[in-house]
């Protein structure tokens, strides 16, 4: 039954790759990346056992833990694992859980990820070549190792099936698992400022080894070191941690066959929402409708999320520069070309605006004031905090007026794009930080254009500010407010008006590329 369920995982997997010329692609992309880790990971310890042997336990413990701690969080950020053999299609078949359980397991080994997880552990393995003792124990704690990387991948994804039925758990979920990542690089810049010592490495190493996470990988250097209880010991740890995660996800996979997994929908209604609060007309209609995206939809929920995240950034990147001051203005242009995908995110949905009777403009306004209902506050609030909290208050009017002019100026030139351009975006209830393919040439240069005419027309106001700034000058930043303002107003309305009568001319074109999309 074991080699049935494997034969049946490549049968399935070679009957995708004829029928998707996309899966290929895919498939050679992922390849080519697993291949160019596997050369760096490979490159990287057969380095380290040559030149500094003495560094093996650290290297080992920590790529080995990375790996445990990968294989079993990055299913969650990606709602789920390789589906191609799923437990579910089985519910109805007399197999015998602990079958599957096996059979699944070594299917997962069948892919781009378990092949590099494989490789990198047989070499985690072969390091330890001066000592054959070692390599030998190296073979057994990679094998663990490995089997520990599986066997959590799916009990979690088991464990958390339910909650990740319900979409706000996976969209929190989702932000949760982000934000570390994003925040990784500017930590990483300023790791020279921490004053981190061998010792404190040493007893990181020295915790995870005895931990489910790097047990597994501390059994050669143990051996290495002299120390066979110490060997046994963590290898005892890893096989504990082998059958306890095997045992809980059993147990999971015998629930989840009688109670499986379902998207629960609300059961309460709250009123009309916006469209009870803003007046029944065509205007607030379109407004209302935008409102309630921002905030239910997990798209547009994500450029709320991500706003405090970039002021964060900066400050760990340069705490006490005036870089702090490009928050209000770089916040500013995000919020504002945010409504640049506004059509594709309708999706086939945008039909009810081609089919009402609406004008373009009409449309165009709408989306321009829900947006700014949210985003306008953010940006005043990121403009005035960071330039008062630097003692730059002096700053304050260059730096509003450039704000506010770069937030207004981005709606208008946002309002045309998206009456011209519509690309594929993600559906709701996927992956918010996913992808989809199929994205045109004529919308990636639609984007670039738009983020260039932006700059282009508030070169004026950013020439005034940066003087303003410069030369300390309260005239000058005054003026430059004045200015931000009055030609962010001038390049909305122009922009409104403009893409209103594209969208009157293309509507029907974009709903049809709209369809069109997978």
């Amino acid at each position: 039954m074991v080699a049935h369920l494997v034969r049946l995982k490549l049968t399935l997997l070679r009957n995708g790759l004829r029928r998707s010329a996309w899966q290929i692609v895919g498939l050679a992309v992922a390849a080519l990346y697993g291949l160019v880790v596997l050369g760096l990971v490979f490159a990287g310890l057969v380095g380290t056992s040559v030149t500094r042997p003495d560094l093996l336990p650290t290297v080992t413990v920590l790529l080995g833990s990375v790996l445990v701690l990968a294989w079993a969080l990055v299913p969650l950020l990606a709602f789920g694992v390789d589906a191609t053999v799923d437990p579910a299609r089985f519910v109805l078949f007399p197999i015998p859980r602990r079958a599957l359980v096996t059979g699944l397991a070594i299917g997962a080994l069948v892919g781009v990820p378990g092949v590099v997880t494989t490789l990198v552990a047989l070499t985690v393995a072969g390091v330890w070549w001066r000592d054959p003792l070692a390599v030998v124990a190296g073979l057994v704690g990679s094998v663990l190792g490995v089997l520990t990387c599986i066997v959590a991948s799916r009990t979690t994804t088991t464990l958390m099936s339910t909650l990740l039925a319900k979409r706000r758990f996976r969209e929190i979920l989702a932000v949760l698992v982000v934000l570390p990542f994003i925040l990784l690089g500017p930590v990483l810049s300023q790791a020279h400022r921490l004053d981190v010592g061998a010792g404190t490495l040493d007893r990181v190493v020295l915790v995870l080894g005895w931990s489910p996470l790097g047990a597994a990988w501390a059994v050669p250097a143990a051996v290495t070191d002299g120390d066979p209880l110490g060997a046994l010991a963590r290898l005892a740890v890893a096989l504990v941690t082998v059958l306890v995660l095997a045992i809980v996800w059993d147990r999971g996979l015998a629930h989840s066959a009688v109670n499986p997994p379902h998207e629960q929908g609300s059961s309460k209604a709250h009123g009309l929402g916006w469209f009870g609060r803003l007046p029944a007309s065509p205007l607030g209609a379109v407004t209302a409708r935008c409102l309630t995206y921002w905030v239910r939809d997990p798209r547009y929920a994500m450029s709320i999320v991500f706003i405090p995240v970039f002021p964060l950034i900066m400050w760990v990147v340069a705490p006490d520069s005036q870089v702090l001051l490009l928050v209000g203005p770089v916040t500013a242009f995000f919020l504002g070309w945010s409504i640049s995908q506004d059509v594709s995110f309708d999706g086939t949905a945008f039909w009810t605006h081609v089919a009402a009777p609406l004008r373009g403009w009409t449309d165009r306004l709408g989306r321009v004031l829900a947006v700014t209902v949210l985003g306008l506050p953010a940006v005043l609030v990121f403009a005035v905090v960071p330039t008062v909290a630097t003692g730059h208050g002096g700053d304050l009017p260059a730096v509003l007026g450039l704000s506010i002019g770069v937030f207004l100026t981005a709606l208008g030139v946002a309002s045309v794009a998206s009456a011209l351009v519509v690309m594929p975006v993600q559906k709701v209830g996927e992956n918010p930080f996913g992808s989809r393919q199929g994205g045109s040439t004529a919308a990636v240069t639609s984007q670039l254009a738009g983020w260039a005419a932006t700059f282009g027309l508030v070169l004026p106001t950013i020439g005034l500010a940066v003087v303003a700034v410069q030369q300390g000058s309260a005239v000058l930043g005054g003026l430059a407010l004045l200015v931000g303002v009055a030609l962010g107003v001038t390049f909305l309305v122009v922009g409104v008006r403009i893409g209103g009568r594209a969208l009157e001319r293309r509507q029907t074109a974009l709903l049809s590329r709209l369809v069109s999309f997978p």
